[in-house]
């Protein structure tokens, strides 16, 4: 491997955590100029909801421990 590519790659890995913070602020950016606030807002909420779901899924928690969750949840107030 070329020593500048190797290099370069050590970078990025090292600092993996602020390249793909500025690619999100850059997507972001992008979409709210193109689709407005709003509709970003929205897919941004579904991209939440789905990395908690998937989150979940790797826990192996199925939709009854959700349900029980919130269920109980509101029980406690």
């Amino acid at each position: 491997m070329q020593p500048e590519l190797q290099e370069f790659l050590h970078w990025a890995f090292k600092n993996k955590g602020k390249i793909i913070g500025v690619l999100l602020g850059l997507l972001l950016g992008w979409m709210t100029i193109e689709y407005g606030v709003f509709q970003t807002f929205f897919v941004v909420v579904l991209i939440y909801i789905g990395y908690y779901l998937g989150k979940r899924s790797d826990r192996q928690e199925g939709f009854q421990d959700l349900l029980d969750q919130f269920i109980s949840s509101g029980k406690r107030k």
